[in-house]
């Protein structure tokens, strides 16, 4: 959000605009030429995000979805555990190459396979005792979640937010258990956000380590979440998370104040 936001400042000082897929792939290319090798979703929602949608996006294609999410009664809570997290590190590359490694075992048997997204599950477990623990396990992950992510499109498209819900838990687990991202404190902002009526679903958000959930829920539970989470976290951590609602909203643009 940072890089592009900047982007955005240095187009109205030169007057220099261009395509926004360009713009969120320059972006890209930034973290990158810093040692990280992030992929583009977050530079494509922070310039294509719009008001009351989300953004379903093929990142082979770079072709985008806006799917709505309006009903004024289901809102977002974003909670920050405040522990900090560098990607850089090493972890992050780290579980791409293993991805990468399962790629290469299960195109032995099919060719025509060029990256995780083309893995159904049944070749996953057909391949699943030519690889590691290790890769298996990431592979998991990304082959469930590609599915999810599909799914969880259609269930808003439906306004079945209950099945958005069920959806983001199932995630969180995957990425706890299966892409060992998460840490003790997300797990237990997810734990206790499940614990309050209304709360839909939550899962951990971003590159982990660390970090952010991000809770669907009911408005009308908002006050009740928030008061569980901070005690409940605090009591068991001794740090006070931070919690901001927030509803989709536009990508970067100019304000005129």
């Amino acid at each position: 959000a940072l890089e592009v936001a900047t982007y955005t400042f240095l187009e109205q000082l030169t007057g220099r605009t261009g395509e926004k897929k360009h713009k969120a792939l320059l972006c890209q290319a930034a973290e990158h030429w810093l040692g990280m090798p992030c992929g583009i979703m977050d530079q494509f929602i922070s310039v294509m995000g719009r008001a009351g949608h989300v953004l379903l996006l093929d990142c082979r294609t770079q072709e985008e979805t806006h799917v709505p999410f309006t009903d004024p009664n289901v809102i977002l809570l974003v909670t920050n555990s405040n522990v900090k997290h560098e990607l850089t590190g090493g972890e992050y590359a780290s579980r791409r190459s293993q991805c990468y490694e399962a790629v290469d075992v299960v195109k032995k048997r099919h060719p025509d396979v060029k990256a995780l997204r083309d893995v159904s599950k049944a070749q996953l477990d057909e391949a699943s005792s030519d690889l590691s623990p290790v890769s298996l396990r990431r592979a998991r992950h990304v082959v469930g979640e590609d599915a999810r992510t599909l799914q969880a499109a259609e269930a808003l498209k439906r306004g079945d937010y209950e099945t958005v819900g069920k959806l983001m838990v199932e995630s969180h687990n995957s990425l706890r258990d299966d892409f060992e991202v998460s840490c003790v404190e997300l797990d237990l902002l997810v734990e206790l956000a499940l614990q309050v009526p209304g709360v839909l679903g939550s899962r951990m958000t971003g590159g982990g380590f660390g970090g952010c959930t991000v809770t669907l829920l009911r408005a009308s539970a908002l006050d009740e979440l928030v008061a569980h989470l901070t005690k409940g976290y605090k009591d068991k951590t001794g740090k006070t998370p931070t919690c901001f609602p927030t509803v989709p909203g536009d990508g970067a643009r100019v304000l005129t104040l």
